[in-house]
C-alpha cells in the first residue's frame, strides 16, 4: 500500500513539482495538497496522511504553528522544506521544536549533485518518515496513570453492583425475563454479585532497569548523527550537567548555514557550553564542539591538548561532516579512551569509525529502533555487532551520567 503523502506550500509551482515527484515513486501517493498551515492542519485531520511535507512561511498560519497544531491533534510525520539563511536555519530549527522530524532545502539543486540524485533524496526521506508514523500513533500512556485508572475502574464497578438501588435491579431482571425479588433479598445478592466481579488488574510496566557504571576511563565524547539529529542532540545535552568532565565532538549531517545557529541555540538551552567548532580549537572539559556544516572535522595532537582541525575534505566523501572521520581520528588520538555513540539517521555513515574505536578499545553505544526517526545509521552499528549497548533515546542522558559517575 503506498505512503499517502500531504504538500503543504503557497507555492502553487512548488506543491506541483513536489507532488511529480513523489508521484513517480510507486511506493507514494499525495493525496492532498493545502496552500496555508490553516488548512494543512484541517485535511490532516480529515484525511489522515502518513507523511506531510511542509513550507515555513505562508500566509494564513505559518508551518511552524500549523505543525505544533497537527501533532497536538493528529501527530503525522512531518518534512520542512526550508531556505539555506541563517534566518531559515533559525525557523527550521524552530519547526523541528514543535515537532517535525526532519527537513531539507526549498531549492533541490542544494539537496545533492545533480536532479535525479536531489529526487532520490526526498522520494527516500518520506519513505523513511512514513515508517514512523505507526509510533506516533500509538497512544502514550504511563504505569502509574494506567493503573491508577484501572483501580478507579474496579472501584467504579464495584460500587455500581453495590449502591444500585433495587428497583433498578428489578427493572433488569423484568427485561431479561426473571421474577424480581423482594427489597430485602436484592442487597446481599448484589453485594455477592459485585465480590465474584473479575477484579480488573491492568498490566504494569516493568520499572526501568539502572544502569551500572563499567569502571572505564575517559577522556572524550563523541555523538554522531543525521536525520531527527537535532532534537536527540537536544534531548541528551539539555541533560548534562555544568561540570561535565569531558570534552564532547558532535557531528551532526546538516547544511552550513545551519550549524552555527543550531550551535548557538544549543548553547543557550544547556548548562554546559556549546560552539560551532573552529580550525584551532583546543578541546576543553565541559565543552561541546559541532563540527561545522560542509567541511570534515578531525581531531590532531595528544590527549589533554588535543586540538581540531576543520579541513574541506574535498568531494570524494559523501557526508560533509563525516561521522566516520571523526570517529576515526579519535581512535588515533584518544584510543580506548573514548566513549561515543551513533544516534538516529539515514545511511551507515558511522559504521566505519565506530569499528575504528572499537579496535582501539573504546566504547560505543547506539541509539535503538523504537526512538530513532530513521533507524540507519545505529543499525548499522548494531547490526555489525560494533555497540555494546542499544539504549531508548530519553536514557542515554541517564546513561552517560552514570558510566561517567555523575549521578
Amino acid at each position: 500500500m503506498a505512503v499517502k503523502v500531504l504538500v503543504v506550500d503557497d507555492s502553487s509551482f512548488f506543491r506541483r513539482r513536489v507532488s511529480e515527484i513523489l508521484n513517480a515513486d510507486p511506493r507514494l501517493e499525495v493525496v492532498g495538497n493545502a496552500i496555508n498551515g490553516k488548512e494543512a492542519v484541517e485535511m490532516a485531520a480529515r484525511i489522515q496522511p502518513d507523511v506531510i511535507t511542509m513550507d515555513i512561511e505562508m500566509p494564513v498560519m505559518d508551518g511552524i504553528t500549523a505543525v505544533r497544531e497537527i501533532m497536538q491533534a493528529n501527530p503525522t510525520p512531518i518534512l520542512m522544506f526550508s531556505s539555506l539563511t541563517h534566518e531559515g536555519a533559525k525557523a527550521t530549527l524552530d519547526a523541528l521544536d514543535a515537532g517535525a522530524l526532519d527537513f531539507l532545502p526549498k531549492k533541490f539543486e542544494d539537496i545533492a549533485r545533480n536532479r535525479d540524485e536531489a529526487i532520490s533524496q526526498l522520494q527516500k526521506r518520506v519513505t523513511e518518515l512514513a515508517r514512523k508514523r505507526v509510533f506516533m500513533r500509538r497512544p502514550v500512556r504511563s504505569a502509574m496513570s494506567a493503573t491508577a485508572a484501572g483501580r478507579e475502574s474496579s472501584l467504579d464497578s464495584s460500587r455500581e453492583s453495590t449502591r444500585a438501588p433495587a428497583s433498578a435491579l428489578s427493572a433488569r431482571n423484568t427485561l431479561a425475563g426473571r421474577s424480581v425479588p423482594s427489597k430485602e433479598s436484592v442487597k446481599p445478592v448484589a453485594q455477592l454479585s459485585a465480590l465474584r466481579q473479575p477484579v480488573a488488574r491492568p498490566a504494569v510496566a516493568k520499572p526501568a532497569a539502572r544502569f551500572k557504571a563499567s569502571g572505564k576511563k575517559y577522556q572524550l565524547m563523541a555523538i554522531g548523527t543525521s536525520t531527527g539529529g537535532p532534537v536527540a542532540l537536544q534531548k541528551i545535552l539539555t541533560a548534562l550537567p555544568a561540570n561535565f568532565p569531558l570534552p564532547i565532538v558532535l557531528i551532526q549531517h546538516m547544511p552550513a548555514t545551519f550549524t552555527a545557529a543550531f550551535a548557538a541555540r544549543l548553547d543557550n538551552l544547556c548548562k554546559i557550553g556549546v560552539k560551532e567548532a573552529q580550525d584551532g580549537d583546543v578541546l576543553k572539559p565541559g565543552m561541546a564542539y559541532l563540527a561545522p556544516g560542509g567541511m570534515q572535522m578531525m581531531l590532531d595532537g595528544r590527549p589533554g591538548s588535543a586540538r581540531l582541525r576543520i579541513i574541506d575534505g574535498g568531494d570524494r566523501m559523501n557526508y560533509k561532516p563525516c561521522v566516520d572521520v571523526t570517529f576515526g581520528s579519535a581512535a588515533k588520538i584518544y584510543h580506548d579512551k573514548v566513549l561515543s555513540m551513533v544516534l538516529t539517521g539515514m545511511g551507515a555513515d558511522g559504521r566505519e569509525g565506530a569499528r575504528m574505536l572499537k579496535s582501539s578499545g573504546a566504547t560505543i553505544w547506539a541509539q535503538d529502533e523504537d526512538s530513532c526517526v530513521v533507524y540507519g545509521m545505529p543499525q548499522a552499528v548494531a547490526k555489525a555487532g560494533i555497540s555494546s549497548e542499544d539504549l531508548p533515546l530519553e536514557r542515554i542522558a541517564e546513561r552517560i551520567t552514570v558510566e561517567l559517575g555523575l549521578a
